[in-house]
C-alpha cells in the first residue's frame, strides 16, 4: 500500500538536514512504500535577522508559519528543532499535536574560535557572539569579564561571521553542527554544569494534526519515548516559568533506572542569583511541576521579572 505525505520544513540547512534524517527514519521503519514531498515554508524568524531574539520575544518565531500551513492542510507533518516550539503545543486536546519526538543527540552547547580558544582560555574582554539570553546568562557566570553581543542567522552565516573577525567565538548547539558534519569546527563542547541547556535541546519533533489518525500511527513508528518523558518534563518545568523559549531558563532530563532526572536552572545575570534545582521521580508532568514550585519559592519569579 502507497502513501503520500508532505512534509513542511525551514529552508536552513540544519533544518532540510534534520528533515532529511525524519524522512529516511520513516521510509526505514514504515513496510509499506512512503511517496514523500518536501516543503519549503519560511517563517518571521528566517526574515527579521537584525533584531535580537529576547527582543522580539521568541513565541513562535520559528514555528508560526509551519503551524499555519498544517491547520490549512497545504503540509501533513511539520519538522522543527523541538526547542523553537512553543510549550502549548505540548497540550494533549490542541489541534496540532507532536505525533513524534526522535532519538534525542547531544544536548550540550560548543564554542567556536578560529583561533581554537575555549571558554577558560578567551582573552580578557574577548567578544563572543550568541542569541540566546540563556548562554549570555551562563557565560557570563563563568566568565564576567567577557563581552556577549548577538549574532544572528543560520549556522553557517554565524561561523562565516566569527571567521571575518566580528567575534573572538561564537556558541552554538553541538547536535546541530553534528548533523551538518561541522564537528570539526568545535574548539569545545560545554560541560553541563557550567552550561546547561535549553529545555528540549537536541531533540527533533514531528508536528501533526490531532484528527489525522493515519499519519500519527506513521509517526508512531519514529518517537522514542525515553527521550519523549525526558524533553517533556524539561518543557514543563519551562511552561510553570513562563512559557517563552526566549527565557534565560535551561533544563536537562535523562533517565536513571524507571525513573527521571530532571535538573533545571533559571539563568541570573550573576553567579548569585542563579536558581539550581533538582530532583527525580516517575511521572514526567510531575517532576516538571514539582521543581519549578521549587524554583519560584527560591525567587524565580523575581529573577525573570
Amino acid at each position: 500500500m502507497a502513501s503520500r505525505l508532505i512534509v513542511g520544513t525551514r529552508g536552513s540547512l540544519l533544518a532540510l538536514a534534520q528533515t532529511r534524517n525524519v524522512i529516511h527514519a520513516l521510509q526505514t521503519t514504515l513496510p509499506h512504500t512512503l511517496e514523500i514531498e518536501t516543503r519549503v515554508i519560511t517563517t518571521t524568524g528566517d526574515v527579521t535577522l537584525n533584531t535580537p531574539l529576547p527582543e522580539i520575544g521568541g513565541k513562535g518565531l520559528f514555528t508560526a508559519e509551519l503551524d499555519a500551513a498544517l491547520h490549512d492542510g497545504l503540509i501533513d507533518v511539520a519538522v522543527h528543532s523541538l526547542k523553537d516550539l512553543p510549550v502549548g503545543a505540548d497540550l494533549p486536546n490542541a489541534p496540532l499535536v507532536l505525533g513524534a519526538i526522535c532519538q534525542r543527540a547531544t544536548v550540550q552547547d560548543a564554542v567556536i574560535s578560529p583561533d581554537g580558544w575555549q571558554l577558560a582560555t578567551l582573552p580578557a574582554g574577548a567578544c563572543i557572539g550568541t542569541s540566546s539570553l540563556r548562554r549570555q546568562r551562563q557565560l557570563l557566570r563563568a566568565r564576567p569579564d567577557l563581552q556577549v553581543r548577538s549574532i544572528r542567522g543560520n549556522v553557517d552565516t554565524r561561523i562565516g561571521k566569527t571567521r571575518s573577525g566580528a567575534y573572538d567565538a561564537i556558541v552554538l548547539a553541538a547536535c546541530g553542527l553534528d548533523r551538518l558534519g561541522l564537528a570539526h569546527e568545535v574548539t569545545e563542547r560545554l560541560a553541563l554544569d557550567l552550561m546547561l541547556p535549553a529545555p528540549g535541546q537536541g531533540a527533533v519533533a514531528v508536528q501533526c494534526r490531532q484528527n489525522d489518525a493515519a499519519t500519527r500511527a506513521m509517526l508512531a513508528t519514529i518517537d522514542d519515548l525515553e527521550t519523549r518523558n525526558a524533553v517533556l518534563a524539561e518543557r514543563v518545568f519551562l511552561a510553570h516559568l513562563g512559557g517563552g523559549c526566549s527565557l534565560p531558563v535551561a533544563a536537562w532530563a535523562q533517565s536513571s533506572g524507571d525513573d527521571l532526572v530532571l535538573w533545571g536552572r533559571v539563568c541570573g545575570a550573576t553567579q548569585d542569583a542563579t536558581i539550581d534545582v533538582r530532583g527525580q521521580g516517575r511521572n514526567w508532568r510531575q517532576l516538571g511541576e514539582m521543581l519549578a514550585q521549587q524554583a519560584l519559592r527560591q525567587g524565580a519569579r523575581e529573577l525573570l521579572n
